[in-house]
């Protein structure tokens, strides 16, 4: 008796670890593991922490938080530094293997964030820039342009960091934006 419940409850272990084998193996952005993330999220996005990248990249831009694009994504722009937007933005080998590694490390869809998550929503294909995700483009539709290229301490919807005054903290809330010459935005 012993011996047949012990192999049943080693068959069930087995067969879970294999259903979650397969679970956590689903890449499509529709898979078992992203659902299964949504609800135990912390908001906004993880913040920055990889010293080089805040460095290079961001001797440049904002260093956008890796989780507001997918891996694909990243992998496409720092395949393409000696023409990264028009610049040259190469890197020796060593440092750019390193940013790019923490890129896919906590791309969207591999770090359990809510804005993370929702940056995948309605993505059909990976795109280079933040703004061309369908959420991105929701979550800025009502903003006029007076206030973003019209404004000359914002220029684009790129700046996160001019509006988002808890961008570098990974919060992205629409309760934290200033648009400056404008104030706080609500839509």
């Amino acid at each position: 008796m012993k011996t047949r419940l012990a192999l049943g409850l080693a068959g069930i272990a087995m067969a879970a670890a294999g259903f979650t084998g397969i679970a956590l193996g689903d890449d499509d952005d529709e898979g078992f593991f992203r659902r299964s993330w949504g609800a135990a999220a912390p908001p906004g996005v993880a913040v920055v922490d990889n010293r080089l990248y805040r460095e290079e990249c961001g001797s440049c831009h904002m260093a956008y938080p890796p989780g507001l694009l997918p891996a694909p994504s990243w992998e496409r722009l720092m395949a393409a530094l000696d023409d990264h937007f028009g610049e040259n933005a190469e890197l020796p080998e060593r440092e750019r293997t390193i940013i790019l590694n923490y890129l896919l490390d906590a791309a969207a869809g591999r770090s359990n964030y809510r804005v993370s998550n929702k940056m995948l929503r309605g993505m059909k294909e990976p795109p280079l820039r933040i703004s061309e995700l369908p959420y991105f483009r929701h979550e800025h539709r009502e903003i006029p342009q007076r206030l973003v290229s019209g404004n000359s301490r914002v220029r684009s919807l790129s700046n996160c960091d001019a509006c988002h005054t808890r961008a570098d903290q990974g919060s992205f809330s629409e309760h934290e934006i200033h648009i400056p010459g404008y104030g706080r935005y609500q839509d």
